[in-house]
This record gives structure tokens, C-alpha cells and sequence, in this order.
């Protein structure tokens, strides 16, 4: 199975990056977390990109706030499929991140998340991965089962407790 590589800007990024991380360990797919920065480690960042298909990386996850050109960055050096996580914060409370992650030029897709969408780039990258891999299709299918299920058992409460 391919590796993914989840990279963050700043380390200030890891208490909601992390949860992309544990989302990839629940899906058993291997990764590896680096900081990174498009400004302060530009050369870096470039390099880590440009190698990630030989260095057996199938999907790369960019966490960036603010100016947010990390997802971007990597778009640029890669061909790899690149899922932009927006990061929270700055005088927008995000809005400037979530614009210069999907607001990309012709040619250079990111693929783009909610806001802290942590969770669901990785469910993304799990996604791109499925498209070769039975297994991990089916951990999918299994976690969307889950997820129904959860919601039926909620409503069954939510009916029970209205009947009463």
C-alpha cells in the first residue's frame, strides 16, 4: 500500500492534524508526519514533494493557516493527488487559509476540506488509495456502515424519548 504523507506548516498545526493521523491508523494506512513550511523551508518543502512518488508516497495532505501556500507548494512540485487542510486561526479565523488552499490555478488541483477538516482528508486520501486497493475499499464501506448505523441507533433514541 502507498504511503501518505501528512505535512503541516507549522507545529502549531499538530492538535488538528493529528486527527488525520489517527484516521489513517484506523484505516491501517501507513504515513509519515513532517513539518514543512512553504516560506521558511521552501527548498525543503519543494524536495520532499518532488521525491514523494519515488519515496513510495501515494497521496500528500497539506495543513496550512493564514497564507496557506503549503497544499499549493506541493500541487506545484508533484503529481501526486494533494488534499489542502485549511487550518483555523489568523484575522479571518481561517477564511484567508480556506481561499488560498482552493483558489488554485488551472492545471494545479488541491483537493480542499472543511476548515480543520482533519478527519476527511484523510478519509479522502483512504479514498484516492481504495481506487487500487479491494481492501481498504471495503474498510471504507465497512466505516460508512458504522456511520449509518450510529445515526439509527441516535434516531431510534431520539423517537423513543419523543414517545414518551
Amino acid at each position: 500500500m502507498k504511503k501518505v504523507a501528512v505535512i503541516m506548516g507549522s507545529d502549531s498545526d499538530w492538535p488538528v492534524v493529528k486527527g488525520a493521523c489517527a484516521q489513517l491508523d484506523e484505516f491501517g494506512i501507513p504515513y509519515e508526519a513532517h513539518i514543512l513550511s512553504a516560506h521558511r523551508t521552501p527548498a525543503a518543502a519543494a524536495q520532499f514533494a518532488k521525491n514523494a512518488r519515488k519515496n513510495g508516497f501515494g497521496v500528500l495532505i497539506c495543513a496550512a493557516g493564514m497564507a496557506a501556500h503549503l497544499a499549493g507548494t506541493f500541487a506545484g512540485n508533484s503529481t501526486l493527488p494533494v488534499v489542502g487542510i485549511p487550518m483555523k486561526g489568523g484575522a479571518i479565523d481561517g477564511l484567508d487559509a480556506l481561499l488560498a488552499t482552493v483558489q488554485m490555478p488551472s492545471g494545479i488541483p488541491v483537493a480542499t476540506v472543511a476548515i480543520n477538516g482533519a478527519k476527511n482528508a484523510a478519509v479522502l486520501a483512504a479514498q484516492i488509495l481504495a481506487v487500487s486497493d479491494e481492501e481498504l475499499a471495503a474498510k471504507l464501506d465497512g466505516a460508512r456502515e458504522k456511520m449509518a448505523a450510529q445515526i439509527a441507533e441516535k434516531e431510534a433514541k431520539l423517537q423513543a424519548e419523543l414517545e414518551a
